[in-house]
């Protein structure tokens, strides 16, 4: 192939060359070790740490309580300290938080773990995501991002695997190994991150922003609980359409393996195609209203398999899964589209703790509310659950667009005042 002939289709799946291609490969390695204890967290909790599920469950719930709440504070912290020497140290915590795991015993050491685990991954994510709004440039942010998660899809899949094949052998030191493997693999991410670029500051003009403005910002919190509605493709995907298949229709479980098989595939080949358009509010807007769209035909071809013939209901299945699955795809794009656009330099990973509010009380309200709606109670909760997300993709373009309006506000402001400042030296 010449210099100027066209890039094959293979290259085309990669990200381009530099800092994004770098970013994937931290985000694959990270995957990896995040994917090789997640597969079997459940099982070296309660065989090794010694807890029963119902223990497991509480613990979890627990930490999943003190991350949302620490969520804001931990992100404005990281604005203190900076975006990428906070996503490094949390990196390097999270490393030594699985390390001590093969040490745990009992409710109150894994308590503690897990309370300490959800602390620093809740500061990786808001200095991992103010550091890529500060270091990349305004036009390319939602499209390399897309290239990181289809990197953090390959790299879940295959921790999963080598997970899975830990505890596939059945044996004592095999399941121990799985944290300290997991460890190992983050402090060698905190490597990888400790080389990164640092990317420009900002300069501080008017008074210091308060650590908690976010809170106060209530276009953008409501545009945060609207955007996670329309996100809840997570909840479903992976509680409520496995526990709809294995109880409520007469689809051969196996189907499962081969729906997540396809979820992945489509993730790693399509998340860039969805993703663009969703560069501006208004691109990221409609990314996710047709997210919720395809969300929508998802579950209502769901709810038409509580009677239908074998072969049907695996037909309604796979397209019900594909939907969910695309509706994934787009409000993903859409969300990062969003965040990008209407997060304030200087406060990135402080608005980032607080656009992740959604998502999560969506998740830890999400799979209770809707297995109740769609399994336990009737069919026709599925048709409930699509109209839900289809009112919170509605809503969720006036919140943003006003969001909008306050940034501009807040810029025109800041310029007066740079301007006042500069008048008066």
């Amino acid at each position: 192939m010449t210099a100027d002939s066209p890039p094959g289709r293979f290259s085309r799946l990669l990200p381009p060359p530099g800092l994004a291609r770098r970013l994937c490969l931290q985000s694959a390695l990270y995957a990896v070790g995040s994917g090789v204890f997640l597969s079997g967290n459940a099982v070296f909790f309660t065989q090794i740490v010694g807890l029963s599920a119902a223990q497991v469950g509480v613990g979890i719930s627990i930490a999943g309580v003190v991350a949302f709440i620490a969520s804001v504070p931990v992100g404005s912290l990281a604005d203190r300290l900076g975006p990428l020497r906070t996503w490094l140290l949390a990196a390097l915590a999270e490393g030594c938080v699985y390390l001590a795991y093969p040490w745990a015993r009992g409710l109150a050491a894994f308590l503690a773990i897990v309370v300490v685990l959800a602390l620093v991954e809740s500061a990786g994510n808001s200095g991992r995501g103010a550091y890529t709004l500060d270091v990349l440039e305004r036009g390319t942010r939602v499209k390399v991002l897309a290239y990181v998660r289809s990197a953090l899809n390959i790299g879940f899949t295959v921790g999963a695997l080598l997970g899975g094949l830990a505890l596939a052998t059945g044996s004592r030191r095999a399941i121990m190994a799985v944290p300290l493997a997991a460890g190992v693999m983050m402090l060698v991410n905190g490597l990888l991150i400790s080389r990164l670029p640092e990317p420009e500051q900002h300069e501080q003009t008017g008074p210091r922003p308060s650590r908690l403005a976010a809170l106060r910002d209530r276009p953008f919190l409501a545009m945060s609980v609207f955007n996670g509605l329309v996100g809840s493709h997570g909840v479903l995907l992976t509680v409520v359409f496995p526990l709809w298949l294995v109880e409520r229709t007469n689809a051969p479980h196996v189907l499962l393996a081969w729906l997540f098989a396809l979820n992945t595939v489509l993730a790693v080949a399509l998340q860039v195609w969805a993703a663009r358009g969703a560069e501006t509010v208004a691109g990221a807007v409609r990314a996710c209203r047709i997210a919720a769209v395809f969300m929508a035909v998802g579950c209502v071809a769901v709810m038409f398999t509580a009677g239908t013939t074998r072969l049907v209901t695996i037909l309604l299945l796979v397209v019900a899964y594909s939907g969910i699955t695309f509706g994934e795809l787009f409000q993903s794009g859409g969300s990062w589209g969003l965040v990008s656009e209407l997060s304030p330099a200087g406060q990135r990973a402080q608005y980032q703790g607080a656009f992740r509010l959604g998502n999560q009380l969506q998740s830890m309200l999400g799979p209770a509310a809707f297995t109740a709606l769609a399994v336990a109670w009737n069919p026709i909760g599925w048709l409930l659950i699509a109209v839900l997300i289809v009112l919170a993709a509605l809503a969720l373009g006036p919140a943003a667009m006003a969001t909008a309006r306050v940034r501009s506000t807040e810029l025109s402001a800041a310029g007066r005042a740079d301007r006042g400042a500069r008048s008066g030296s």
